[in-house]
């Protein structure tokens, strides 16, 4: 469709000409549905975002409207996907339709912050009565970030060097139970987990500074069994420690941790903010774990939130040089679709900036690496197994096995059938686990 413009703002052409022209701007795809007009709709998710109120008022002359004012680029009618309007949503629900609505905003309303960006693309536009749906899909950002934002500082390349493993799949886990063991009981894990042979090992998001395990006390126990262990081996594997907190307490956590030798900290994004991992991300000295719990809470829904597409672009703004991207075959709500699009969003360049790790996580065991290897292409992943390697049925350490089989056969092209044949602990998880997926 061919939408007109309200007056006061640039026709469509016009805008389509300066975004190609003068990349001094951010461009937002939205998804948005409503019972009313869809060019007013779209109109008034421009103006309550940049210039507009319910009202134009003495002060918001042409002129300022021509130069802040956000602009609809282009609006194109979608199907309706048949989820109920949100609350409060205005006009009858019969006459819903949806829309997918590009906007531009100029970068001199919020310079090239990342708060301030979102309070322009993501602030009080999910309250619009008019939108009985709206969700941010996808962001197009000018050079100014990356000169602001010096994003990831190791990234694929730092992070395969500090845990030495120059090629295939970075073989990680997830410290099982999430909470409860005692500090000597996690460096047994931890002992047990390295001898076999695996290359990245993190405290489960609930895991922080509790009573039970204070951060201190887990590095405490962890770091003299790397040690030890990368004294005997040559090969220190990397133990992300969850270091979120109050932003004030960021750096002395991440202090600590350096300086018992530790080569990677955790934080989870959601809980510290974006400005809280670009506050850490400027004083950190290994890589930054970027895990993306309370995700869910802004992109599950169809009518609501961030696509991820768009949220990563952000999170590796901030810095982080690993971001947790959800498995295929996962236990959580994601298809393998919306998985597989999340990892080709963080292996997509962004502004020049270091490639950030994509991290699999959710359900993953040996029998999905062939499945994964042959959708992305890539054995540039850090493939977590939680359950897949502490509930092998011989033990974590068979666990490890079966996975850097399956992932190395995967990597040389072999087919599955090869690597279950070659591998007693492949063949064991698969009695476990189910069937592999070839």
């Amino acid at each position: 469709m061919t939408p007109t413009v309200t007056p006061g703002l640039a026709t469509n052409q016009s805008v389509k000409e300066a975004v190609d022209a003068k990349p001094q701007h951010v461009v937002a795809t939205y998804h948005i549905e409503t019972s009313l007009d869809l060019q007013h709709a779209a109109e008034v998710l421009a103006g309550e975002q940049s210039t507009g109120t319910f009202i134009r008022v003495a002060r918001e002359s042409d002129d300022l409207r021509s130069r802040f004012a956000a602009q609809v680029v282009d609006l194109e009618e979608i199907p309706l996907n048949g989820s109920s309007p949100l609350p409060g949503a205005v006009g009858d629900p019969a006459k819903r339709r949806r829309g997918r609505v590009r906007l531009r905003f100029p970068l001199a309303n919020f310079g090239p912050s990342l708060p301030n960006l979102q309070a322009a693309v993501a602030g009080n536009l999910f309250e619009i009565k008019e939108l009985a749906a709206i969700k941010l899909m996808d962001l197009d950002l000018p050079e100014a970030f990356s000169e602001r934002y010096p994003g990831p500082a190791f990234g694929v390349e730092g992070t395969r060097r500090l845990m030495s493993r120059p090629s295939g799949a970075m073989i990680g886990t997830i410290i099982k139970p999430s909470i409860g063991l005692s500090p000597a009981e996690l460096a047994e894990v931890v002992a047990e987990l390295a001898s076999a042979g695996v290359d990245f090992m993190k405290d489960d998001e609930l895991q922080g500074n509790g009573p039970s395990a204070p951060l201190a006390e887990r590095v405490r126990a962890v770091m003299p069994v790397l040690q030890r262990h990368a004294d005997r081996t040559g090969v220190m594997p990397m133990y992300a420690f969850n270091i979120t907190d109050d932003i004030g307490r960021l750096e002395a956590n991440h202090d600590l941790v350096v300086e018992a030798g530790g080569t990677c900290v955790m934080a989870c994004i959601n809980m510290v903010g974006l400005a809280g991992v670009e506050f850490l991300r400027r004083h950190a000295t290994v890589p930054i774990h970027g895990h993306r719990a309370m995700f869910g809470a802004i992109s599950r829904s169809d009518q609501l939130g961030f696509s991820f597409r768009a949220w990563q672009k952000l999170a590796r703004l901030s810095g982080v040089d690993h971001l947790h991207t959800n498995g295929i075959s996962n236990k959580f709500y994601e298809n393998d679709a919306e998985v597989l699009d999340s990892i080709a969003a963080v292996r997509e360049p962004l502004l020049g900036q270091t490639p950030t790790v994509p991290v699999l996580s959710s359900g993953q065991w040996a029998g999905l690496a062939h499945a994964t290897y042959a959708a992305t292409g890539t054995d540039d992943l850090l493939v977590l197994a939680g359950g897949g390697i502490h509930g092998h049925p011989d033990g974590p350490a068979a666990g490890v096995k079966s996975m850097r089989a399956a992932w190395d056969s995967a990597g040389r092209g072999e087919e599955m059938a090869t690597a279950l044949a070659a591998s007693a602990e492949f063949r064991r998880a698969a009695e476990t686990f189910g069937a592999p997926r070839g």
